[in-house]
C-alpha cells in the first residue's frame, strides 16, 4: 500500500478509536465540523404576515429557519413560503446540481454506473480532511460511478463530488462552469455555484425557491433518483455511514433529498416526500441546528399532508380529444393539455374542482405542427379561476395533395 494509503488507514483508525465504534467513527467529520463552526446567529422572529400560504389560508406557524418554501411537486402550487428569494450560502446543497449533471451524463450515455473513476490526490485530500464530510476515498483507487453517487448523496462526500466533477469536466473549475451554465438553462436565476461540493466561497449563493425548483426538476426527469437520495445507509471501505438526512429515519413518507451546513448560513434541508397521491418538496434553510432542520421540516410536511390534497380532474370531460382537420393527409388530429392537470386544494374540496375548455377554432387547416396551441383549459376551484393550461396538438399533419385541398376548401365553404 502507498504511503498515502497507509495515512488514510491511520486517519480512519484514529476516527474509529475516538468514536468507539466504526459507525460513529465515520461520523467524526460531522462532529468535527460542528465543533469547528459556531452555531448560526440567533434567528430573527418571522412575522406571520410575511408568510404566504396557498389560498390565503391562516398561517399555521412560523419556523425556526431563515427561509422556507414548500410546494406540491405535481401541481407546482406554492403551499407555504417566506424569504424564499433570500440569497445564502448553499453549502452541500450544491451537490444536488453535481448529482443532476451526473444523472444527465448517465442518461445520455456519456458514462455508465459501472464506469470506474480513478481518484485524484485532490479528491483524496478531502477524504482525510476531518472538517468536511467524505466517503473515505484513497488516492489512485478506482471507484464506480454508482458508489460515488451513493457517497455523494448519502455520505455527502466532498471527495465524491470532486471525483465526479474531475471525470466529467477535467477539473473542478471546468465542472463549476458546467454547473452555472446548467443553472441558467434550468432557470435558476438566484443561484451561483463556486465548486461541486459547496464548500463556502465568497460569491456563492442560492435561495430556497431555486433549491425547490432544482429538486423538482431532478425528481421529474429522474424518478429513480430516490434510489440514491432515499438510501438510509451506505458502507464503503468497511466504513458504515448513515444518511445526513435524518428525517428518513423518522418519516416513511420522506424519500430524499439533501442536507447542507455552513456557519454563516446555518443548517439546510431540501426534502421530498409522498403520501396518498400527493408529492411535496420543501426547502427549510438556515436553521440553528441539525435537529431543528429535521423537526421544522417534519412540522411543515405534516401540516401540508393534513391540509392539502392533489386532484387530477379528467380533462376529457371538458375538451374534445380531437379536432377536425382540413387540407391535410388526416381528417383529424389529437389534442390535449400541455401537461396533465394536477390541482392542489384543501382537504374536503376535492369535488369542487372543474375544468372548462376554450378553443380558438372548431377545426384546423393543414399543415399542422405538433404542439400547436389550439386553446386552453380553465381551472376552477371553489367557483374561482385558479389558472389555465394550454391545449396543444399531439401530432403533426402534413398538407394533402392539390385535389384534396381543393375539395376541402369547398367543404369549408358549405
Amino acid at each position: 500500500m502507498s504511503k498515502r494509503g497507509w495515512f488514510t488507514v491511520f486517519i480512519l483508525m484514529l476516527s474509529i478509536v475516538s468514536a468507539g465504534t466504526p459507525e460513529l467513527g465515520a461520523r467524526v467529520a460531522s462532529r468535527a465540523r460542528q465543533r469547528h463552526h459556531a452555531s448560526a446567529a440567533e434567528l430573527p422572529e418571522i412575522p406571520l404576515n410575511q408568510i404566504h400560504v396557498l389560498g390565503d389560508r391562516p398561517v399555521p406557524f412560523a419556523l425556526e429557519a431563515k427561509a422556507a418554501m414548500l410546494i406540491d411537486a405535481r401541481s407546482g402550487a406554492v403551499l407555504y413560503a417566506y424569504n424564499e428569494h433570500e440569497k445564502m450560502q448553499p453549502a452541500s446543497l450544491a451537490k444536488i446540481m453535481t448529482f443532476y449533471i451526473t444523472l444527465e451524463a448517465l442518461r445520455d450515455g456519456r458514462m455508465k454506473t459501472d464506469t470506474l473513476i480513478t481518484i485524484s490526490e485532490r479528491a483524496w485530500r478531502l477524504s482525510v480532511d476531518q472538517s468536511v464530510s467524505h466517503m473515505f476515498l484513497d488516492v489512485g483507487q478506482q471507484v464506480s460511478v454508482n458508489d460515488l453517487l451513493y457517497g455523494l448523496m448519502v455520505s455527502s462526500g466532498n471527495d465524491a463530488a470532486v471525483a465526479l466533477a474531475e471525470y466529467q469536466a477535467g477539473s473542478t473549475e471546468a465542472f463549476t462552469t458546467m454547473m452555472n451554465q446548467t443553472a441558467q438553462k434550468l432557470g435558476l436565476s438566484e443561484t451561483h455555484f463556486a465548486n461541486p461540493d459547496g464548500l463556502p466561497v465568497e460569491g456563492e449563493y442560492t435561495t430556497a425557491a431555486d433549491m425547490v425548483k432544482l429538486a423538482r426538476i431532478v425528481i421529474e426527469q429522474f424518478p429513480d433518483a430516490i434510489k440514491y437520495t432515499g438510501t438510509k445507509e451506505f458502507t464503503f471501505h468497511n466504513i458504515h455511514q448513515r444518511n445526513f438526512n435524518t428525517l428518513l429515519f423518522y418519516d416513511s413518507r420522506v424519500d430524499g433529498l439533501k442536507t447542507g451546513h455552513v456557519n454563516e448560513a446555518g443548517f439546510h434541508l431540501v426534502a421530498t416526500a409522498h403520501a396518498n397521491g400527493t408529492e411535496l418538496i420543501s426547502a427549510v434553510m438556515g436553521t440553528p441546528s441539525m435537529e431543528k432542520r429535521r423537526t421544522e421540516t417534519e412540522k411543515l410536511l405534516n401540516w401540508a399532508f393534513n391540509t392539502f390534497i392533489t386532484v387530477q380532474p379528467d380533462w376529457r370531460k371538458a375538451a374534445p380529444p380531437t379536432l377536425p382537420v382540413y387540407e391535410g393527409v388526416a381528417r383529424e388530429v389529437a389534442i390535449g393539455p400541455q401537461n396533465e392537470p394536477y390541482i392542489t386544494v384543501g382537504r374536503g374540496e376535492e369535488n369542487k374542482v372543474t375544468l372548462a375548455a376554450s378553443l380558438k377554432s372548431r377545426y384546423l387547416v393543414a399543415p399542422i405542427v405538433k404542439g400547436t396551441p389550439v386553446g386552453e383549459l380553465q381551472v376552477i376551484a371553489n367557483g374561482k379561476p385558479e389558472g389555465s393550461i394550454p391545449l396543444m396538438t399531439k401530432a403533426s399533419v402534413p398538407q394533402a395533395g392539390l385535389l384534396s385541398r381543393l375539395l376541402d376548401r369547398v367543404r369549408m365553404a358549405l
